[in-house]
């Protein structure tokens, strides 16, 4: 899956890899922040089909953790408690307005619904986040002069 964004438009920027028992998600963006963003948006895009999700409302989350490989773990926790015990939300779309890289803090505001079956085709249910494989690659290929950031993370299904 890939997304940009074009005015009212969301074009999500990931992809679902192949993996034995669970399934790893990639995504990427030109920041940390961005690829954050995305990997988020593809872990709810293996729960339901995105474009049917409508923003009727906001929630926010906050994660923080002792390195980058934990907070991501911990962002993406925060964001799986927010479907599994926060009403089923769903976001359509996540704007980190806090990213501290010295802290390892993360706030984040989730923009989108309460998820309805008779609405939002039910897809594949994310047990839980895992350290297995987790990659963060900041700027993966130095000869292209792109500041990119690639995530991988393992999801349990």
């Amino acid at each position: 899956m890939l997304c940009l964004h074009f005015g009212n438009h969301i074009l999500y920027e990931n992809a679902d890899l192949d993996h034995t028992a669970d399934v790893q998600l990639h995504s990427w963006g030109d920041d940390l922040k961005e690829a954050f963003e995305q990997v988020g948006m593809a872990m709810f895009g293996y729960m339901t089909e995105l474009d049917t999700v409508e923003i009727k409302e906001k929630h926010e989350i906050e994660a923080q953790s002792e390195d980058l490989d934990g907070l991501l773990f911990r962002f993406l926790d925060e964001l799986l408690f927010l479907f599994s015990a926060e009403d089923f939300i769903i976001p359509k779309k996540l704007i980190i307005t806090n990213f501290n890289t010295e802290t390892f803090y993360i706030k984040c505001s989730c923009y989108g619904e309460t998820f309805d079956l008779s609405k939002h085709p039910q897809g594949t249910e994310v047990k839980a986040i895992t350290y297995s494989a987790m990659q963060i690659v900041q700027n993966p290929n130095p000869n292209q002069n792109q500041n990119k950031v690639d995530i991988f993370v393992i999801i349990d299904i």
